[in-house]
């Protein structure tokens, strides 16, 4: 199981490190310590390996990923898990913006907080924030869902397309064309997954949640729409 110092041997050595990794390592396991708020911890990985951050990082961790899992014992900066292909990223603290920007698959968790713009065009990734997230929450997204434990700030979901969004707490305000629609069996089974997949079986109930989604009155242009394009 190795273990870097990221103030002995500094961020360019680590990633290196991992992206040198043939894919029958055995090195299977790492463990960072020293991030001091770094930019870009652990991006670009791309083998079924195991790296946890013990500290706080900065912009993009866990960036690009795919396959592996990241977990941040502490809080991320700007646009963790941004561009996220598969895998699994778990920030044990808060996120600040743009977290799972334009991620494409895999699970994000965010035991704290998420700042504006969670999940920003996201194209089929899964995030569960435990506690609320920020003002354009969801804006563009395409595909997968976003489960929000606490509340939702200003404009959740403009310009929504296929995303389905879940909310336990209060929504301060919808985006263009996001409204609310009705829970229906099939998305109380898959809200449950996604709690389940986040280590949340027991202790919140589907039924809690709020279902948003797409009015799809934008998919085409109409001239009655021109203020909301």
């Amino acid at each position: 199981m190795p273990r870097f110092d990221l103030r002995q041997e500094g961020l360019r050595a680590l990633n290196r490190s991992l992206h040198a990794l043939a894919p029958d390592t055995n090195a299977t396991h790492w463990t960072v310590t020293g991030p001091d708020g770094a930019h870009a911890v652990a991006a670009g990985l791309d083998l079924p390996i195991s790296v946890e951050i013990e500290g706080h990082v900065g912009y993009y961790c866990a960036g690009m990923n795919k396959r592996a899992q990241v977990v941040i014992h502490g809080s991320a900066g700007t646009g963790v898990a941004e561009n996220m292909m598969s895998g699994l990223v778990h920030v044990r603290g808060d996120a600040g913006q743009s977290a799972g920007a334009t991620a494409h698959g895999g699970l994000l968790i965010v035991d704290g907080n998420a700042g504006a713009r969670c999940g920003i065009s996201m194209k089929g990734v899964d995030i569960v924030v435990k506690g609320s997230v920020g003002h354009m929450s969801a804006f563009m997204a395409q595909a997968g869902t976003l489960t929000v434990l606490g509340d939702a700030g200003e404009a959740l979901g403009d310009s929504l397309y296929e995303a389905r969004l879940y909310v336990r707490g209060a929504v301060r305000s919808l985006g263009a064309d996001c409204v609310e629609k009705p829970m229906r069996a099939e998305h109380l089974a898959e809200l449950a997954g996604k709690l389940a997949a986040a280590g949340l079986a027991g202790a919140v109930e589907a039924r809690e949640f709020r279902r948003y989604g797409s009015a799809r009155r934008l998919y085409h242009f109409h001239v009655d729409n021109a203020g909301a394009y």
